[in-house]
């Protein structure tokens, strides 16, 4: 699939192929890489999703809806979706990310497809690149689900903790393992009050 068959797939012609170009350009490729897309394909990613949760669930809190947008945009999600559409052949990368497999990278692809997104903004405006978010994850909202969000060990403890009026725990990291872009942290957590 070509890289311009990968912007259809999300909705988008590009009116300015330069911008996808340059979204699908690693930065140990060239001096025009997609780092700055990446920022503002971000800023548009988190508000398009906040904005389909806060209409999915009118109800639902403050905080579940960050902690559903979380879920939503992190990592993991965003390499999923990216995967699918086959970023990986497309992206432009220097000789040693290809050498050490840097096209199917989870950091790399998630970056690439932000990247995209915020081409498609730069491109034709918020609406154009709203409606390439919800057809990317018209099914991760529909399967939303606002009784199973589930929120994180640490987030848990510290609401337990502050429920009860203790202070919050202390985090040092011990132990630090793995490669330098897929890096596994053994951490302390020190109550005090306990």
């Amino acid at each position: 699939m070509t890289p311009d068959a990968r912007a259809v797939a999300l909705g988008h012609v590009f009116r300015q192929p330069q911008l996808l170009h340059q979204a699908l350009t690693h930065r140990s490729f060239a001096a025009e890489h997609n780092e700055r897309l990446e920022f503002i394909g971000d800023g548009v990613l988190n508000c398009a999703i906040a904005l389909m949760l806060y209409e999915r669930f009118p109800q639902m809190p403050e905080g579940d809806l960050s902690r559903m947008r979380a879920g939503l945009v992190n990592r993991d999600t965003l390499h999923r979706h990216a995967a699918a559409l086959g970023l990986g052949a497309a992206i432009r990368l220097g000789e040693g990310e290809v050498k050490s497999g840097g096209a199917a990278r989870p950091s790399i692809l998630a970056d690439a497809l932000e990247a995209v997104l915020g081409a498609i903004f730069l491109d034709a405006g918020y609406a154009a690149a709203h409606a390439a978010i919800e057809r990317l994850y018209a099914e991760d909202i529909a399967g939303a689900d606002a009784e199973a969000i589930a929120k994180d060990p640490k987030t848990r403890l510290q609401e337990w903790l502050q429920g009860r009026r203790l202070p919050v725990p202390e985090y040092a990291i011990v132990e630090v393992r793995g490669e330098a872009h897929l890096q596994i942290f053994e951490v302390v957590c020190r109550i005090t009050a306990l």
